[in-house]
């Protein structure tokens, strides 16, 4: 099964039955001493038709807790996203942001624990070192292609060095990697682009669960603090709950949400979106997407059709199309973008919850493979805590304490 080919699963019948199983039957309407297995068949829904299951008031959530491990396995399509920046946020100033330090505990404690791990098995700079090494940096989820290039790089940079200590080993090649993280960056374009005059388009594409919607409620309360005027676009209308979702950052934030009936036309939501900023004189219109683009050739189109929209009232939009990718997933994310970038004029990536991953590294594959400048990361929960990227920020954050030689 292809990794996204669950996305094109059509829903198998127009309602949604589900039957509750007990093992054992109840005797003076009162529960089994041991605990109560549910089991239950979960059919494909229809699109906008959301079933409630009443689970019955006797049963604890430790009895429910395997029917959650059965819907897991279901291969369905879903059409909610599962964010963890999501309603529950607690509303904060844009000025609170984690440190970048902070941000990268997780990451940076897992690259050095890695790190002297391998050095720990240091003998001899060999050919089997640098098997190793490469085997290292792909575990750290840089990738194939890119472990390949940079172990190639330090073998060289080793020879011509002529180191040999442990101390200087380790030394020459935490100096490279820092120094390509650098790199990456020198003629990358991370900055943000905005129109001239009228209203900016920013397009936001990504897959279901990756915190796109949070992110844009982030994003526009940012700029609504730097005094811009900023209107929302939820044109998501396939996924249940993305409008409402949109709505309430729209709401916490005081910002218009320009809205349109369940399974409604997308790009007619995009044409009512541009219509609204440029009579308002908005600065920032931000745009919501749906999450099932990667391999659905109508979807594809669709995405097609709203750039269209935008260009035919706004000529030089959208400024931007910046596709949201969950670092968490490592290397899925790295397809997720490949398969975006061929379909659509992606300018920048922003990668989410950075803080709650130990897969930092997939940040040099996307450079270096794709060619896609970072230009946000989520390092929080809070509005403030999506930060520009930096490049060379980040790689002292990451390798800091090796170039230190702190352990911690």
């Amino acid at each position: 099964m292809g990794l996204f080919d669950f996305f094109k699963k059509k829903p198998a019948a127009p309602k949604v039955v589900v039957e509750v199983l007990y093992p054992q039957t109840w005797e003076n309407g009162e529960a089994p001493v041991e605990p109560t297995v549910l089991a239950a068949e979960v059919l494909q829904p229809t699109p906008g038709e959301a079933v409630e299951i009443q689970v019955p008031s006797h049963i604890v959530a430790e009895d429910v807790a395997p029917v959650a491990e059965v819907v897991e396995n279901v291969e369905t399509e879903t059409e909610t996203e599962t964010e963890t920046e999501t309603e529950t946020e607690t509303e904060t100033a844009v000025t609170s942001e984690t440190n970048l330090d902070e941000g990268l505990t997780k990451t940076r404690k897992t690259w050095s624990e890695r790190w002297n791990a391998f050095m720990a098995n240091f003998r001899s700079v060999d050919e089997d070192f640098f098997e190793e090494l490469e085997e290292t940096l792909i575990g750290a989820d840089v990738g194939a292609q890119t472990a390949l290039q940079l172990t190639d790089e330090l073998r060289n940079e080793v020879k011509l060095q002529n180191a040999k200590s442990k101390a200087d080993i380790s030394r020459v090649i935490i100096d490279k990697l820092v120094e390509h993280y650098r790199s990456q960056g020198v003629n990358e374009d991370a900055s943000m682009h905005f129109a001239p005059e009228g209203p900016t388009v920013i397009l936001f594409v990504g897959v279901n669960g990756v915190g796109k919607t949070t992110t844009i409620g982030k994003m526009s309360a940012r700029y609504k603090a730097e005094g811009k005027q900023v209107v929302l676009a939820a044109a998501d209308t396939f996924r249940a709950g993305a409008t409402q979702q949109l709505q309430a950052w729209g709401e916490r934030n005081g910002i218009p949400v320009v809205a349109g009936a369940a399974n409604a036309d997308p790009a007619s939501v995009v044409y009512d979106g541009v219509k609204t900023a440029i009579e308002t004189n908005a600065d920032i219109l931000f745009v919501d997407t749906a999450g099932r683009l990667q391999n659905n050739v109508n979807l594809m189109q669709e995405l097609a059709k709203m750039k269209r929209i935008i260009t035919r009232e706004l000529p030089n939009e959208p400024q931007e199309v910046l596709l949201a990718l969950d670092a968490t997933t490592g290397q899925n994310a790295l397809q997720q973008a490949r398969l975006f970038k061929d379909s659509t004029d992606v300018t920048g990536i922003v990668l989410t919850k950075l803080d709650g991953t130990a897969k930092g590294g997939i940040i040099l594959p996307i450079r270096n493979e794709l060619h896609l400048p970072v230009k946000w990361v989520g390092l929080g929960e809070q509005v403030g805590d999506l930060q520009p990227f930096d490049a060379d920020d980040f790689a002292k954050s990451l390798f800091g304490s090796l170039l230190i030689g702190d352990d911690k």
